[in-house]
């Protein structure tokens, strides 16, 4: 795979007086997993529907390789688009959908059992039709829609919904290996865990605007030092004194921003004895994605009633 890019500049999006995407930028580099967090209406959807030709722009651009995506010649032979996995049509099989999509992208048939293997769709299940699939099943026919072509780049929007546990696990390996083999992944997900382990970058974005952009090593460094003592009280005041500042996490425990040798000196000073002192990023991704959408956070939905 040679080296393609997905590069987003200044990008927005009003619905009247709702603006879901205000002035968003990132890229996402060949060779890697870009995991695309937020909570829900922060414009994650809106900015992948746009990246992808459903949705225009007000202003900014969102290209791959420096083009849009609707001036790009067979699309689907470059980039895999998986946004919603229940938009397949019900009446037919899976097969028959596979099928119009190699015939359209001018593929040999063949691929089509290709994709159907690689994504653990027994023959059986590929001769029933969509309305009768589950949400895993409809998520696993996406990805071989998405795949079909064998694209360069990835988008995909929440691609484990519905997927068990060994499904997550196969998804995780199946990207894993894209990114590895020079492939570009752009992955929005609720499943913190998931993304930890797909990405090598992460955006997160809130209310429209990014809150937060770099690798993960960068964002999950900020973690910090967790602590748990028998003695929580006594152990939070002797972090007080030492000027230390921190904030309940986990069990019963306490995160701050200080280093571990600098919170055990603490802890000693005070004859307080420890159960646990190590870096936080045991609580890694969702204690960060927290901190940073925490002013962000949608408690209702939108007055526009929108989805972003």
């Amino acid at each position: 795979m040679l080296d393609h890019m997905i590069t987003i500049e200044g990008l927005s999006k009003r619905y009247g007086g709702f603006v879901a995407v205000d002035d968003v930028s990132f890229t996402c580099k060949a060779g890697s997993g870009t995991g695309f967090l937020g909570p829900t209406g922060a414009g994650k959807s809106t900015t992948m529907r746009i990246l992808t030709g459903l949705t225009p722009e007000d202003s900014g651009t969102a290209q791959i390789d420096g083009v849009r995506y609707s001036d790009i010649p067979n699309p689907s032979t470059k980039i895999g688009v998986l946004l919603d996995a229940s938009a397949q049509h019900a009446g037919r099989t899976g097969r028959e959908i596979l099928m119009i999509s190699a015939l359209t992208m001018g593929l040999p048939t063949k691929r089509v059992d290709e994709m159907l293997e690689l994504v653990s769709l027994t023959p059986s299940e590929s001769k029933r039709r969509v309305r009768n699939y589950s949400l895993g099943m409809r998520q696993r026919l996406g990805l071989a829609n998405a795949l079909m072509g064998d694209p360069e780049v990835l988008i995909l929007d929440e691609p484990a919904n519905g997927l068990d546990p060994a499904g997550i696990h196969w998804m995780r390996g199946l990207l894993r290996s894209y990114a590895n083999r020079g492939g570009t992944v752009l992955l929005s997900s609720h499943l913190l865990n998931e993304i930890e382990v797909i990405a090598d970058e992460i955006v997160v974005i809130g209310q429209g605007k990014i809150v937060a952009n770099g690798t993960k090593a960068e964002l999950l460094s900020t973690a910090g030092t967790f602590v748990k003592s028998l003695e929580p009280d006594d152990l939070l005041k002797a972090l007080v004194t030492a000027g230390i500042s921190a904030e309940p996490s986990g069990d019963a425990g306490l995160r701050t921003d200080s280093t571990a040798e600098q919170v055990g000196r603490a802890a000693a000073a005070a004859g307080v004895a420890l159960v646990e002192l190590r870096a936080a990023d045991g609580a890694g991704l969702e204690e960060m994605f927290l901190k940073l959408t925490e002013p962000t956070q949608r408690e209702s939905i939108n007055p526009e009633g929108v989805v972003a």
